[in-house]
């Protein structure tokens, strides 16, 4: 039994995570508790589904990795669809799982109290009958450390131990400086907010088109959480940001080293195969009307992503 209001369900207002001098403050989230051998939660095959949207970059990382590792018969995945509405996000034809109509439902099913927006990627627990997580930097993490025991043969070690600490700070610096940094300059409701974010955008792409000037990938040869970390920000970044966002300094193909990059793993089936150009486009434009009030999804850009 999933708890549901007779009300319509309304989705945290964007002011809400907008502070006194215009700049976005995202919202923290509510779910963290771990998948961890020992734990309430522990790691088991078929136990847990992944709850996720090919228009969202935070749940499209929970995507690659998943088929990066080979997980696709160990976690099972409902996709969402891109337009989202006051009742946030609707699962088309139903959740084959949990028979619910909205993604709503199991926040509310888990927190009957939860007042925030209810966001992508989160983690249904099947035995228990509750959402684990929707803390999205934890949930590829997971992925790659708690169900080891269940990747494919050859897939790759995207968290090495060796690399761990070089790893997680290169991911504070691309979370703020780029996955968020966009956001925080399309939100923004100031000129002052808007300048400091979209510097710091452009300041974060120009030192990794630098770093990746000199190395395939950004610890080297091999895939890593980093990578999986930058490619979403980067699929969206001509057809989306650029526009939509105002981070209009220089367009992505416009560095040399990073299109490469970004084409180079665009051609890696697990991030190639997840990216939907057309729910990526549909979900910002139709679905940030107090950005795009006419919700006019533009046609464009034609941009080759085939390898050079």
């Amino acid at each position: 039994m999933f708890y549901t209001r007779s009300r319509t369900v309304g989705s945290m207002k964007l002011e809400k995570e907008t502070s006194e001098t215009g700049r976005f403050v995202r919202q923290p989230n509510r779910f963290t508790t771990r998948i961890e051998a020992g734990g309430a939660h522990p790691p088991e095959p078929g136990r847990y589904r992944i709850y996720a949207s090919y228009a969202c970059p935070w749940a499209h990382r929970s995507l690659i990795v998943r088929e990066l590792l080979g997980l696709q018969d160990v976690i099972g995945v409902t996709i969402v669809d891109p337009i989202r509405d006051e009742r946030g996000w609707r699962i088309p034809g139903g959740d084959p799982v949990t028979g619910v109509e909205f993604l709503s439902e199991l926040y509310l099913a888990t927190d009957p109290d939860y007042q925030g927006r209810y966001t992508v990627p989160c983690v249904w627990d099947i035995t228990a009958k509750r959402l684990v997580t929707n803390d999205y930097p934890q949930i590829t993490l997971t992925l790659e450390t708690a169900f080891a025991p269940w990747h494919a043969e050859h897939a790759p070690d995207l968290y090495p131990e060796a690399l761990r600490a070089e790893i997680d700070a290169l991911n504070e610096v691309i979370f703020d400086g780029l996955n968020n940094g966009v956001y925080q300059a399309g939100f923004a409701r100031s000129q002052a907010a808007y300048d400091e974010a979209v510097t710091k955008v452009f300041a974060t792409l120009d030192m990794l088109e630098e770093r990746l000037s000199h190395r395939r990938r950004l610890h080297g040869d091999e895939l890593t959480e980093s990578d999986v970390r930058l490619y979403p920000t980067l699929a969206r970044f001509d057809a989306v940001y650029h526009s939509h966002f105002k981070c209009s300094v220089r367009r992505l193909i416009d560095y040399p080293a990073l299109w490469a990059y970004a084409r180079d793993l665009h051609a890696i089936p697990a991030f190639r195969d997840t990216t939907d150009f057309d729910q990526i486009k549909r979900h910002y434009f139709m679905t940030q009307t107090n950005i795009n009030p006419s919700g006019i999804v533009p046609r464009g850009p034609e941009i080759d992503w085939a390898p050079a």
